[in-house]
């Protein structure tokens, strides 16, 4: 029994029906030759092998008295029955069903009453040109017991390399089941926890003021300034010097139909696209493959907002996860925290918004190293529950309101290079669906998986319906890309 940690709990502190916080993936796999049966039986007959190597798949929530703090994760054996569900699709249907199926099921809140997962498949999928029978895999995972790199670690216990399943070593003895805690008990271990926390936290405060003084120096430093004052300058009217500021120093974004309270509806679509002619370019261009990335998503969006005469003056700022993992941490939970970056979409040119964007990434990796250490995966949570799931709900009636300080989130998560199978099955695509909230109503997140980059885009459904056309400016974005480096 573990209490959540307090970023953890932030995500399902801030949960409504309009903001689910779980996060997943559509997955297509190609069935081994000769299979016979249903593979929604091979899948659960997998899964129960591996459930004692996957704790996060094992972890379900107690609250504790008056929830008054953050829960504790208790250990149970999940029921597959109920965790993978089988579906069906018309016959014939394609990608696009699966894309408008994706975005119906991810509305659907996580039950808190058992594990926070589920698995849906699709069988009876067309055959691919080869002949071989396919199916599809959904999964949703909430994010307070995964992060993108903890959410990789956990595919490594459940993916293989081979058809063949390979054999893990026999687990420990254990026994799962719900462990039922007194009243007192459960007080007591409330505030023990919440007596760590305030204790680590009061460690924390003198490196945390050296390095605080070490990032007021820094362009971090200047840059968060310039944010806070401009902020505090469109809501006091504190003059035009100030609005010419914020407009010049791209702190605050412009507002765009991605800066709106989110509904409960959802528009997902998702595309593949080869992987070694973009790092060849990209390397020809002596950047990275995030650079490669955020101007592919830059030049898509100008594209998208061109054509709805939409376009503003102003660059759109993206939200930008960074892992504070540290190398072979392989643990459940959450170790991220969040940056922005300006993705040059006024600028027309294209080699030049690509320099934009690459100084724009360097300018943000100069004062990250320091910001790291000052934010804290773990804090004392007396009274969280009850004050951010008031904030949440009345998020939504703000978020117009407010000036903007990103447009979407853009997350690149690295992924295996060689392919996986699952059950027999050969994994063939791998496309993420994340998280949207009020204010930012659409994410972009890719992964890298054997030669392509797998791209999982996911809006609002009222604020971007056509996000197949987003899809669709990302593929000549790529290609664009591919002829920028040619010609430089």
């Amino acid at each position: 029994m573990k209490q959540v940690p307090g970023l953890d709990a932030l995500f399902l502190h801030l949960e409504t029906p309009e903001m689910p916080m779980h996060v997943g993936a559509l997955h297509l796999f190609e069935l081994p030759p000769g299979f016979r049966g249903r593979w929604i039986n091979a899948l659960r007959k997998h899964l129960q092998a591996r459930l004692p190597h996957a704790p996060a798949l094992r972890r379900q929530l107690a609250e504790l008295p008056l929830n008054l703090v953050n829960p504790v994760w208790v250990d149970v054996m999940p029921d597959l029955r109920v965790h993978v569900v089988p579906h069906t699709l018309e016959p014939g249907a394609g990608l696009a069903a699966l894309h408008a199926e994706v975005a119906r099921l991810h509305v659907e809140l996580l039950p808190r009453d058992r594990p926070l997962w589920k698995f849906h498949v699709f069988e009876d999928l067309t055959p691919g040109d080869n002949g071989r029978k396919r199916v599809a895999l959904y999964t949703q995972l909430h994010h307070a017991a995964v992060d993108g790199q903890s959410a990789v670690a956990l595919a490594e216990v459940l993916l293989d390399l081979t058809p063949e399943p390979r054999e893990l070593p026999a687990p420990g003895r254990r026994r799962a089941k719900q462990v039922q805690l007194g009243t007192v008990d459960q007080w007591r271990l409330a505030l023990s926890e919440q007596a760590k926390q305030f204790i680590d936290l009061a460690k924390s405060l003198p490196a945390s003021a050296g390095t605080l003084t070490q990032v007021a120096g820094s362009a971090a430093g200047h840059t968060l300034a310039r944010t806070a004052k401009n902020v505090l300058a469109r809501f006091t009217g504190a003059g035009k010097v100030a609005s010419a500021a914020s407009h010049s120093m791209l702190n605050l974004a412009p507002r765009t139909r991605f800066n709106v309270a989110v509904s409960a509806t959802r528009s997902f679509a998702s595309i593949s696209l080869p992987l070694p002619a973009l790092q060849a370019a990209r390397k020809a261009l002596g950047a990275s493959l995030n650079d490669a990335v955020l101007y592919l998503c830059s030049t898509a969006l100008r594209e998208l907002l061109k054509d709805a005469g939409e376009l503003p003056r102003k660059p759109l700022i993206a939200a930008v996860p960074v892992s504070m993992r540290e190398a072979g941490d392989t643990s459940a939970g959450n170790q991220v925290t969040m940056t922005s970056l300006s993705l040059g979409t006024h600028i027309a040119d294209p080699k030049k918004r690509f320099a934009h964007i690459r100084a724009a990434t360097e300018h943000m990796k100069g004062g990250l190293g320091a910001l790291k250490s000052l934010m804290p995966t773990d804090f004392p949570s007396i009274g969280l529950p009850w004050l951010l799931s008031t904030a949440a709900r009345a998020w939504g009636g703000v978020a117009e309101r407010i000036p903007p300080i990103v447009n979407l989130v853009i997350s690149n998560v690295p992924g295996p290079n060689v392919p996986l199978y699952l059950a027999g099955a050969r994994m063939l695509t791998n496309a993420p669906a994340s998280i949207v909230v009020h204010g930012i109503a659409l994410n972009v997140t890719v992964q890298t998986y054997e030669k392509h980059l797998e791209v999982g885009l996911i809006a609002c459904g009222e604020a971007l319906p056509e996000i197949d056309a987003l899809a669709g400016h990302l593929r000549a974005a790529y290609d664009g890309f591919i002829e920028l480096a040619a010609a430089d």
